[in-house]
């Protein structure tokens, strides 16, 4: 059964009935079979009877507040769609949704007290088609996929998939970011989440990254017009910490005879605090043999204005986390927001990733933010049909 082939089943928790009859009475005209649970020991219950697809909390509850909710849903390996809801402060909503996320929880958004019906659908419709949790990786897989490594580089398992970026003024494309896979003989493909941990613990990071310049570089090359204009790459701290990296991937390019400033180095936030006068060595002259060098995931991290200021940096990515916030987290339109003023006044191309809906393009391009990608635009897909994709829409 596909995502979207399960029922889609709504569990509530709240202890006001007048509200939960609200919530059900709009999502059964959406849809939706529909449980109520007024006390948290019922919810429980309901959660392993129920099976629901997306589940609603009120955070102020009797007994057991929305985050002690939280903490045992992500102890039971929950998998449900989660809005949260409350009469209390938006702050302390977000704050919770943070609490849900980095609990590992799929956190779609937040309802305030009291909250109009057209928000609630928003909400449920903008998640409908969430790909599901792949099942987690037991102990002996952990084992078999870093025995296989070493296989999988020397047979060219692993693959590239492309998510093209588009203008979003325009609604053209202007390149494609190149994201890993592992094609594995036993588990099928494999996402970057389930293997790169282990190839950092094996250390083939920087053999992998090569392997991902090289299969990129050929697939540019390969792109006889001019629909793939950039292509970026991520990269790894690993490669920052060799002062060969520039002139290798400088080589690559002439190897392949792609224009560096084709190129856009993608790194992200957490990394780049690690300054070195080797880091700035290596970053100052990927500039200066023509790269373009993005900062990933910006606005997670801890010194990002720091890192914009001392790294020669020409690019930023905002991060979905506050792009999947802009309609439901006042903080989150204001991030983006700065950080697109931000980026203008300082030269930098702003790229918003994780659009998922027409409403968060909009939002976007209001605010004047570049380029965005995302499911909304295209979801990551093998080269020919990459090619295909950017062909038709040139």
């Amino acid at each position: 059964m596909t995502e979207h082939d399960k029922p889609r089943r709504l569990l509530i928790l709240d202890d006001e009935p007048a509200v939960a009859q609200t919530v059900a009475f709009a999502a059964k005209r959406h849809g939706f079979a529909i449980r109520m649970s007024a006390s948290p020991e019922a919810f429980f219950d309901d959660v392993a009877g129920f099976e629901p697809s997306h589940i609603i909390i009120d955070l102020l509850m009797p007994g057991m507040d929305g985050v002690e909710v939280l903490r045992n849903l992500a102890a039971g390996g929950c998998g449900a769609s989660i809005i949260m809801m409350s009469g209390m402060g938006s702050r302390v909503l977000e704050s919770a949704q943070r609490v849900g996320l980095e609990r590992g929880l799929r956190i779609i958004g937040i309802l305030p007290k009291p909250f109009k019906p057209a928000e609630l659908r928003a909400l449920l419709d903008a998640h409908a088609h969430h790909r599901a949790h792949p099942e987690p990786i037991t102990a002996a897989d952990h084992e078999t996929l870093l025995d296989d490594i070493g296989p999988a580089l020397r047979d060219e398992q692993f693959v590239l998939h492309y998510q093209p970026k588009v203008h979003l003024a325009s609604g053209r494309p202007v390149g494609v970011e190149a994201l890993v896979r592992w094609q594995h003989p036993t588990f099928g493909l494999l996402p970057p989440d389930r293997f790169l941990p282990l190839i950092e613990q094996s250390g083939n990071m920087t053999l992998l990254t090569i392997c991902v310049i090289e299969a990129g570089l050929a697939w540019l090359a390969g792109t006889s017009d001019d629909s793939a204009r950039q292509l970026a790459i991520n990269i790894s701290a690993t490669s920052l910490t060799d002062v060969n990296f520039t002139d290798l991937l400088h080589e690559r390019c002439i190897r392949f005879n792609v224009d560096p400033a084709r190129i856009i180095l993608e790194l992200t936030e957490t990394t780049a605090p690690r300054r070195t006068a080797e880091l700035l060595d290596i970053l100052t002259r990927v500039r200066l043999k023509g790269f373009q060098l993005s900062i990933d995931d910006f606005g997670t991290g801890y010194s990002s204005l720091v890192q914009l200021a001392q790294l020669p940096f020409s690019e930023i990515k905002i991060d979905r986390s506050f792009v999947g916030g802009l309609h439901s987290s006042d903080q989150a339109r204001k991030i983006v927001a700065t950080t697109v003023a931000l980026g203008k006044q300082l030269q930098l191309t702003t790229v918003a990733e994780g659009v998922e809906n027409e409403a968060q393009a909009r939002a976007l391009t209001e605010l004047q933010c570049d380029q965005a990608q995302g499911y909304f635009f295209a979801r990551p897909m093998p080269g020919d049909a990459a090619r295909a994709w950017l062909r038709e829409r040139k």
